[in-house]
């Protein structure tokens, strides 16, 4: 098996090798392609929901903080404090997909409509119901767009993965790809660890995680930030949990508080992006997640296959090479585009499978 998946990224690895020369030249040199779990398109484009301010069992429970502070009188104003920098910058600078009501529509094509195969979708372009079926702790038959690119010379080394979710090193099968992950509850590791590295070592291990195994998305995003200023990766993935896990927990307060600090972090990241000259003007960010939610009474805590809705989610670019469009009104994408188009962004082409999804033309300056 071993000798078969390496002939199949030896071959992968030719093909893209040989149809990048004929790829257009863009100004993106750099990707960072970022999750947030479980998030629901609901909220990214009406902010938060406060009918549902009343399901909240532990944390936030005051409807009047609550109201005060995500409960503005309309959608617009709602979904600006819930997510200031996805729609104070990308929905201004880039694009942004998904909003239902206006006409765009974003779906999956997996017919699991949970983490792992939405994650296994995402990075390999294309669903696979026969083999991925199941959140198990299991190793991914299928190579993702970054072990593939960390194949290439121009990209070897030079692809990272952090995430919260301890299935990471199994989705992304580090030891067939040999893709460096830092997911659950793992330390910073290696030699001349910085002193940022260092205290997040010394915070995690003293910070036990109300979700178990998965920890808290404060320290992938304190990871993946000291990683991305000491080794300067040039694509590099952050897999953000904490919507999903709040969600889940029927805790909606603590769910919009998670969308928010997160689109904080995406906001961080991007201004150290343009604060480094290996970065500025040559960087790309993508944004999206692994499945939708329910929509109607207690249903916005679940996904799954039997859960209507869990297929709808949403897709955000912004880069050198993608015009300022803002939010579509119209179009449908699919969740398998993420991979092709994240590779075309740095001049490759990926389309391992019949099965794969195409890149968004839009996001790379295409009218089609």
């Amino acid at each position: 098996m071993r000798f078969l998946a390496s002939l199949f990224s030896l071959s992968l690895l030719g093909s893209l090798a040989s149809q990048a020369q004929t790829s257009p030249k863009l100004r993106t040199e750099n990707v960072v392609l970022v999750t947030l779990d479980g998030m629901r398109w609901q909220e990214v484009f009406g902010g938060a929901d406060t009918v549902l301010f009343s399901q909240t069992k532990d944390y936030y429970t005051n409807r009047k903080t609550l109201h005060r502070d995500f409960g503005q009188a309309t959608p617009e104003q709602r979904r600006q404090v819930l997510m200031p920098f996805l729609w104070g910058t990308v929905a201004k600078q880039g694009q942004l997909y998904g909003n239902r009501p206006a006409g765009s529509l974003v779906n999956v094509t997996n017919t699991m409509r949970f983490s792992y195969p939405g994650y296994n979708e995402i990075l390999t372009g294309a669903a696979d119901d026969a083999r991925v079926h199941s959140n198990d702790p299991l190793d991914n038959p299928n190579a993702s767009v970054l072990e593939v690119l960390n194949r290439q010379p121009a990209f070897k080394g030079k692809v990272a993965c952090f995430g919260s979710w301890e299935a990471f090193p199994y989705i992304l099968n580090e030891k067939r790809s040999g893709l460096p992950v830092n997911a659950g509850q793992r330390l910073a590791t290696g030699k001349n660890l910085t002193p940022g590295e260092l205290l997040l070592n010394q915070l995690e291990v003293a910070s036990p995680s109300p979700f178990g195994e998965e920890r808290l998305d404060a320290f992938t995003f304190g990871y993946a930030l000291e990683h991305l200023k000491k080794n300067k990766p040039r694509v590099l993935y952050v897999g953000f949990g904490d919507t999903d896990d709040w969600a889940h927990g029927g805790e909606y307060g603590a769910y919009l508080h998670a969308a928010q600090y997160t689109d904080g972090f995406i906001r961080q990241l991007w201004d150290y992006l343009q604060s480094d000259p290996q970065y500025r003007g040559k960087t790309t960010l993508l944004i999206t997640t692994d499945h939708g939610r329910g929509q109607a009474g207690t249903q916005w805590q679940h996904h799954g296959r039997e859960v209507a809705g869990a297929d709808q989610i949403w897709f955000a670019a912004l880069g050198p090479d993608t015009p300022a469009a803002g939010m579509a009104t119209s179009g449908q994408l699919y969740q398998n585009q993420v991979a092709a188009t994240l590779a075309a962004l740095l001049g490759q082409v990926y389309a391992p499978t019949p099965a794969t999804g195409q890149p968004v033309p839009a996001v790379l300056g295409k009218s089609k």
